[in-house]
């Protein structure tokens, strides 16, 4: 094949740069430019009749100008259109929607479904538990399709009465998973009997299921056993409720929300009324009322005031029942009721409430002692219990309402004894900001408190969770703290000791500096650390750590705390130990605001950071090394010296011996010596240039040492071109061949394949890149004295040769493509750029003809290679490559070749026709190139340009 001498054309950078500029218009005040914001035109809209038949609008605007979005819309939008043109509805019927939404409860109420969870997870037994149930028999009770409708009403009576009378099985010795399962099953059993229209079947089950909150025979599973027995009441409610709704369906269509009795059709009145009247028939009084309170909603299809007189009448209804844990119970479900269907009638849940208080001394009668000890349980135990009522009771109670009302339950309580199970309560309920403006008043009441029935630290510990959320006033702070941890510290279990150490610790932070912060952490660290305590309080540790850290944001305060890292090494368990670890540096990555050299934090945060580095083994995963090495990269970049290079240095130094099994630590240690090499250079600006070359070649031969260890070999490739860079820029030249020649005896082991993101993806394009990159870096790189002319280029073009490419990949020929522009880019007299104080080929060689000669010789290897790979795709199912590359040929020629030379006109036409001749070209691109030759012949030093448009033709598809 025939050689083609390459010529490459002479380039004026600075004419071609001006060429490139856009040209400046003046653009007059009001002209329209693209940055002017844009004035959206405002526009009203009047009904004139009922139906819309007739409008007219008004606009205004402050600008002339047409917005496209609002043009189209004529100025209006067309939500805002159909509201205008809509039938309005009547003021009143509005009014009293508005009234009723106010009155509702709010999302700032936790609701039930919240507490559900907790008191079953709370509330357990190991005891085994019985079920009594009535075991119905269907026989005979089928209807037949005739029967007239006084017969099925007649049946179902009955089997109401063999409700009451008929046969019990009792499922006995059942554990507490079994007993949940099978209540689980009753509240599908009822679901299905109510979906195959067995209403009484259903009205059975959810009887025979409260009754079942009569029973305490095992009394501490009592509020898990209320929790799934109401889960089926209120199932069995809302079935009835929407059964009924139903049933108003008419031409309306359904009812709205704020429907009257009025609006009610007499079947539905009929239905409703029925469910009532075979309530009223239960005979016992606990499913009776359950029961009904269940269904208490459907008053509303009867009257307006049926609600308001069913509260009170179940209300009191409740004094019957002898047990006081069962009735507190079940005033927690009335009020649950309550703030469903009329939540703004809160004299019923007062009165609830306030019953409940004069039963109080139940609790400790003859009765209840007799039945604790008999199944063993403790009167501390025993209390507990009520708790999850009467925190519920005092919640619906407490919502939204006014300060006075504490004042009120405060001087209850104080009637009563200052009891601490209700105290507790009161604290829970009510909002944090009038809890912590009477805290000293709490105080008190807390110190009178029996201690028998209910510990105190559980008191404190509750009013530290409201004064968490609220502050005290600022002249009781101090001696809030000093009354709450007088109780705290003498605590002797270490579990009640750190629950309550645990809230007070954010009231300290809050309202204190770092002594009272010390001094609480040495008092944790006492009671924690014997007989290793601490192993079974992580969570609670944590959270004081995760509370400081959220208080104090000067991270030098913090480590100077005395007992601060101390506290930390009671974290013994590794991964509790690194999460904390986690939550430390993320703080001070995200709160640190500027770079630190504080002896004090970078002592502790390395040792924060190695504990993290240290935890790294073989089976941790690559997600977990990636946030770790994330968080140790922050702090890394966080740490500056300032002008104290050395020290810098030193300190990468030391942080590489220590995070040296995390592949992106050092990664960014190379990049950050890098970076501290540049800023010495751009600093020192000459002085003291001896030292100066010292230090530099220190950071030249940290990177030098640390890249070979890196895995990932494109990291290894890209930093070694980085660090030759930055060698370069420092006049360091034997340093940067050092780090080139490395760079490209690397590239024979880049595998085929490589991992991304735990993807294996083709690793050519990653080359071809880095290729890209190195070619911008060897245009400026000096040829060494003893090495011969451009030995590094040489030396990449073998490598490129001898790499063993994909058989379907043009990648190759793209990177000899792109050897082209540069070997076109090192014939210029002047090269495009330069490093201060560097000289390049174009300044060493001068332009000397043997080295032109030199470049022209690679040219015509390159060239050959690539011709050659042109003639392969001559095959079929390759013509469309070959028809892509000969164009990505062609347009190099054409930006880099000296078109004049008539071997290189000639090529650049016959790779234009190769282009077009399998109709494999883009019809658009072949023109819109074309059209670039003929503007480009306009100019003086291109008019060749001209001869070759016209040998250039284009071809149509056929």
């Amino acid at each position: 094949m025939a050689a083609f001498p390459w010529h490459a054309r002479s380039r004026n950078y600075t004419s071609e740069f001006e060429s490139c500029r856009l040209e400046a218009v003046p653009v007059e005040f009001g002209d329209y430019h693209p940055l002017k914001p844009i004035t959206v035109t405002e526009s009203k809209t009047k009904k004139m009749g009922r139906k819309g038949s007739t409008s007219s609008t008004s606009s205004s605007s402050s600008s002339s100008m047409i917005d496209p979005l609002s043009s189209v819309l004529d100025g209006t939008d067309p939500l805002s259109l159909f509201a205008a043109t809509a039938d309005p509805v009547t003021t009143a019927a509005n009014t009293k929607r508005d009234k009723d939404d106010s009155l509702a409860v709010g999302s700032d109420f936790e609701p039930w479904s919240s507490k559900r969870g907790e008191i079953l997870a709370r509330y357990t037994t190991t005891e085994k538990l019985s079920i009594n149930l009535y075991m119905s028999s269907e026989k005979g009770k089928a209807m037949m399709p005739g029967s007239a409708v006084s017969e099925k009403v007649r049946t179902r009576l009955e089997e109401l009465d063999d409700l009451e009378e008929g046969s019990q099985k009792e499922l006995l010795n059942l554990t507490q998973q079994d007993y949940m399962n099978r209540i689980e099953d009753l509240n599908q059993s009822l679901k299905d009997a109510w979906a195959s229209d067995q209403k009484v079947k259903a009205l059975k089950i959810v009887i025979q299921c409260s009754k079942l909150l009569s029973d305490t025979t095992v009394i501490q599973f009592y509020p898990s056993k209320f929790v799934l027995i109401t889960d089926i009441l209120d199932t069995f409610g809302k079935l009835v409720y929407e059964r009924i709704l139903s049933m108003c369906l008419d031409n309306r269509g359904s009812l709205p929300d704020n429907f009257t009795p009025e609006s009610v059709n007499d079947t539905a009145k009929e239905t409703c009324l029925n469910w009532f009247f075979k309530i009223a028939s239960i005979r016992e009084l606990i499913p009776r009322f359950y029961v009904e309170a269940a269904i208490s909603k459907c008053n509303k299809f009867l009257s307006k005031t049926g609600i308001s007189e069913c509260l009170p009448r179940l209300t009191a209804m409740i004094r019957g029942i002898g047990d006081p844990l069962v009735a507190v119970y079940a005033r927690a479900y009335l009020c649950r009721v309550g703030m469903e269907v009329a939540p703004h009638r809160k004299e019923s849940l007062n009165k609830n409430f306030f019953d409940f208080l004069l039963t109080f001394k139940q609790m400790h009668g003859d009765t209840v002692q007799n039945q604790l000890v008999v199944q063993c349980v403790e009167i501390p135990l025993y209390l507990t219990l009520y708790s999850p009522a009467i925190d519920w009771i005092l919640q619906c109670i407490a919502y939204r309402a006014p300060e006075i009302l504490l004042t009120e339950m405060m001087e209850r309580c104080k009637k009563l004894g200052n009891n601490a199970l209700l105290l507790n309560s009161v604290m829970s309920a009510f909002r944090a900001e009038f809890i912590a403006a009477r805290s000293m008043d709490f105080i008190g009441m807390i110190k009178e408190c029996d201690e028998s029935g209910f510990p105190k630290h559980l008191l404190f510990r509750s009013l530290g969770l409201n004064l968490a959320m609220a502050d005290p006033p600022e002249c009781d702070r101090l001696q809030i703290l000093n009354e709450a941890w007088k109780v705290i510290t003498k605590l002797k279990n270490p579990q009640d000791y750190i629950n309550c150490a645990e809230v007070w610790v954010e009231y300290t932070c809050r309202h204190f500096t770092k002594r009272e912060v010390n001094t609480v952490l040495a008092d944790v660290i006492k009671h924690m650390t014997p007989d290793r305590a601490f192993e079974d309080a992580y969570p609670q540790l944590q959270s004081i750590i995760q509370k400081i850290i959220t208080y104090f944001h000067d991270f030098s305060v913090l480590f100077s705390a005395e007992k601060f890292l101390p506290f930390l090494d009671m974290f013994q368990k590794e991964s509790v130990r690194v999460e904390v670890c986690k939550c430390i540096m993320e703080a001070f990555i995200k709160h640190q605001q500027d770079a630190t050299k504080d002896p004090v934090i970078l002592n502790a945060l390395l040792h924060v950071c190695k504990t993290m580095h240290d935890s790294v083994n073989a089976l941790t995963l690559e997600d977990e090394k990636r946030m770790l090495a994330s968080l140790i990269n922050g702090f890394i970049k966080m740490v500056s010296f300032g002008r104290d290079f050395e020290q810098q240095l030193s300190f990468y130094v030391e942080a590489r011996s220590m995070f040296c099994n995390l592949e992106p630590v050092l990664v960014q240690l190379v990049h950050s010596v890098n970076q501290l090499a540049m800023e010495t250079r751009k600093v020192m600006k000459g002085n003291h240039s001896r030292k100066t070359a010292a230090f530099v070649r220190a950071c030249v031969a940290f990177c030098f040492i640390t890249i070979p260890s890196l895995t990932s070999i494109f990291a290894r490739l890209n930093l070694y071109l980085n660090s030759g860079q930055v060698a370069l820029a420092n006049q360091c030249l034997s340093q940067a061949d050092a780090f080139f020649k490395a760079a490209v005896s690397l590239v024979p082991e880049v595998p085929k394949m490589i991992n991304i993101d735990g993807k294996m993806r083709p690793s050519e394009p990653f080359l071809l890149e880095f290729f890209c990159n190195f070619f911008s870096t060897l245009l400026i790189v000096p040829d060494h004295p003893e090495q011969g002319v451009l030995f590094l280029v040489r030396g990449l073009l073998n490598v490129i040769q001898d790499y063993m490419w994909e058989d379907n990949s043009d990648d190759k020929v793209r990177i000899y493509t792109n050897v082209l522009h540069l070997l076109s880019a090192m014939t210029q007299e002047t090269y495009i750029y330069h490093i201060d104080k560097v000289d390049s080929n174009d300044s060493l060689y001068g332009g000397d003809s043997k080295f032109l000669i030199e470049i022209n010789k690679l040219c015509e290897t390159v060239i050959a290679q690539i011709l050659d790979h042109l003639k392969t795709l001559g095959q079929e199912e390759t013509l469309k490559r070959q028809s892509q590359l000969a164009l990505y040929f062609f347009n190099s020629i054409l930006a880099h070749g000296d078109l004049r030379n008539n071997k290189l006109n000639q090529l650049s036409v016959n790779l234009w026709n190769l282009v077009q001749k399998h109709g494999f070209a883009d019809t658009k691109t072949m023109v819109k190139t074309l059209e670039y030759i003929k503007r480009q012949s306009k100019q003086p030093e291109m008019s060749h340009f001209t001869e070759l448009a016209l040998r250039l033709p284009l071809q149509s598809r056929t």
